[in-house]
């Protein structure tokens, strides 16, 4: 048994991401062409690019405002062009923002948090699934973050928007789950990263000791599930919110 994405396109937001990259590369590795998305670094989305054609998969580069939907609907036409029809989307870019207490935090990062998690995701749906449901298959996987559940300070703006996210995907779930499209969503703990990595900042003890499995996940940790995903092997899967934290968070029944 294996996660193979043979001849499908798969299109992530935010591909040059600290994780994203790392699920462009994995998707790939599981036979899938890919749609990198970036927003404002085009040496990072080219270096993706000749890394995954290396591998022998095909793979575009798309420029876009995920906040928008005419910029989100110009990416699918430059898809469609290079690659064909998206068959897999990952909703993984989100804007960055100066974490602060409810009292400080400006509306704007409201305002940010709300476009960049709800918006695109309704955006992604409006543009991607018509083209799925034409071909009886589909595959929506959005990245959501543990925080959704841990609802800390400073971390309203953030929580406000993901949670706003897992509405929409829980309700596209049951509305395009006929067309035998799965629409799921990853929630990372706090993840190593290469930047982690190159600053050895890899462990926090008081992190850790919170955490089941008493450590941090990686990034290929959450790309193996979004390639899980994304797959065949889930089938079967809609409508979950999968928390890839080492247990720090569990959802309840």
């Amino acid at each position: 048994m294996k996660i193979d994405l043979t001849n499908k396109i798969a299109l992530i937001t935010g591909a040059t991401g600290q994780l994203g990259r790392v699920m462009a590369r994995t998707l790939a590795s599981c036979g899938a062409d890919i749609a990198i998305h970036y927003r404002s670094n085009e040496a990072l989305a080219q270096n993706l690019q000749e890394e995954i054609t290396a591998m022998g998969r095909r793979a575009a580069i798309v420029n876009g405002d995920i906040t928008k939907l005419e910029s989100i609907q110009a990416m699918q036409a430059s898809i469609k062009e290079q690659l064909g029809s998206v068959d897999i989307v990952v909703a993984n870019a989100v804007v960055q923002y100066q974490w602060t207490s409810v009292l400080e935090q400006s509306a704007a990062d409201y305002a940010s948090q709300f476009e960049s998690c709800v918006m695109q995701s309704v955006y992604l749906a409006k543009t991607f699934v018509p083209d799925m449901i034409e071909r009886k298959w589909g595959r929506m996987v959005g990245i959501n973050t543990e925080c959704s559940m841990q609802n800390f300070p400073t971390q309203s703006a953030y929580v406000a928007g993901k949670r706003g996210m897992d509405g929409v995907y829980r309700v596209l779930a049951k509305e395009i789950g006929e067309h035998q499209i799965t629409v799921n969503q990853v929630a990372p703990g706090w993840t190593i990263s290469d930047q982690d990595r190159a600053n050895n900042a890899e462990h926090s003890e008081s992190y850790e000791s919170t955490v089941p499995l008493k450590r941090r996940g990686t990034d290929q940790e959450i790309a193996n599930v979004v390639a899980f995903l994304a797959s065949d092997l889930a089938s079967f899967i809609t409508g979950a919110y999968v928390p890839v934290s080492g247990g720090n968070v569990m959802p309840s029944i």
